[in-house]
């Protein structure tokens, strides 16, 4: 017996499957197996399977030994495998299957409209300044369209046909993917699709239609931004090629600097604050600078210990959108001197038996319940 998979199976269809049941099942199966386009491990496999599954079953006569005698019939249907099927993927798909993988396509040239590339910029801000919207203003170094040329490449823009493709723009090339063998058509190299190339290049772009120039951009980061936050100015980017077409867009990605004591979850702000132990014992006010310029005032509460977390509300960052702001948590951990005196030694062993636990067995058990409630 063979150890083929059943070929209605592969296909996923009954076997009173119509033709275009058929043709339905494999166009899926290919589009999501296909080499030049799945990630799957075993794309490759797959979409050969599909394959002798469905040159088997189209044909009619084929299919009907196939029925009659599975795998193991008299035309060894598993030979299939090591062979070209005559399938008409153009028929099947449209004629833009291969187009899909090879940027070729039926569209004529007139018909597609040329963009720019978009670029990427990065813009560095402080955690304070996020506070409240940040309206910033720079120069930077973009391509803008050739001034000499208005973006052609060429002299006076002059442009003769490209005799590459005769002026069509467009070329075919001849594609074999697995057992199929198809002509496609491209964007012709020389021409970038433009079916003209420059008479002579020009000399201040060189030929790409583009300079760089010092230009002077203006925009605004939202409050509440983090790192990673893009921001799109349109038509910014780099020009269309040869000076035909829409340029791309402008990208700003925002990337927030290292704070000295803040670090920062969502809209909150998290800081740790070493005190003594007398601060834990008795309680303090401490008032330390921050963000939104006013003074922050971290209140410790008597009988605090080293661990415990102080939420202040409404001191974080706004929410990008502005419907409300974070809280500042303030950890409190325990100030260890690096060093102490003779006396403060002293005070310290005279305090031993006051400040210790009488039993540490049971200090541990009663800390471990807090710590699970």
């Amino acid at each position: 017996m063979s150890s083929k998979r059943d070929y209605y199976e592969v296909l996923g269809v009954s076997k009173d499957a119509s033709e275009s049941d058929l043709k339905n099942a494999f166009r899926r199966l290919a589009r999501k197996y296909h080499p030049d386009r799945s990630q799957e491990p075993d794309a490759d496999s797959k979409f050969k399977e599909a394959q002798e599954a469905y040159a088997v079953l189209s044909d009619s006569q084929k299919r009907a030994q196939y029925d009659r005698f599975g795998h193991d019939g008299p035309q060894g249907f598993g030979g299939f495998g090591g062979g070209g099927f005559n399938i008409n993927i153009e028929d099947l798909f449209g004629g833009d299957f291969f187009s899909s993988f090879f940027g070729g396509g039926g569209s004529s040239r007139s018909s597609r409209r040329s963009r720019g590339n978009d670029i990427l910029m990065r813009h560095a801000v402080e955690l304070s300044s996020l506070v409240e919207d940040n309206q910033i203003e720079l120069e930077a170094d973009l391509p803008t369209s050739c001034k000499s040329c208005e973006g052609t490449g060429a002299v006076n823009g002059e442009m003769i046909t490209c005799s590459t493709c005769n002026g069509q723009g467009r070329v075919r090339k001849v594609v074999r993917t697995g057992p199929f063998q198809q002509q496609v058509i491209t964007d012709c190299e020389d021409c970038s699709g433009r079916g003209k190339i420059p008479k002579s290049v020009c000399r201040d772009c060189g030929g790409t239609g583009k300079t760089i120039e010092s230009t002077k951009i203006r925009f605004t980061i939202p409050a509440g931004s983090d790192t990673g936050t893009r921001l799109r100015m349109r038509s910014r980017g780099e020009p269309a090629p040869n000076g035909v077409g829409e340029s791309g867009d402008l990208l700003i990605e925002v990337e927030v600097l290292e704070h000295p004591w803040f670090e920062r979850n969502n809209t909150d702000l998290i800081m740790s604050l070493p005190v003594g132990y007398s601060d834990l014992v008795l309680g303090r006010t401490v008032t330390i600078e921050h963000i939104d310029g006013a003074p922050l005032d971290i209140k410790i509460p008597k009988n605090s210990n080293s661990g415990d977390t102080i939420e202040i509300k409404r001191r974080g960052l706004p929410s990008m959108r502005g419907k409300y702001r974070g809280d500042v948590i303030v950890l409190l951990k325990l100030f260890m001197p690096k060093k102490v005196n003779k006396l403060v030694k002293k005070q310290l062993e005279d305090m031993r038996e006051s400040t210790s636990p009488d039993n540490f067995m049971e200090a541990i058990k009663h800390d471990a319940k807090l710590r699970r409630r």
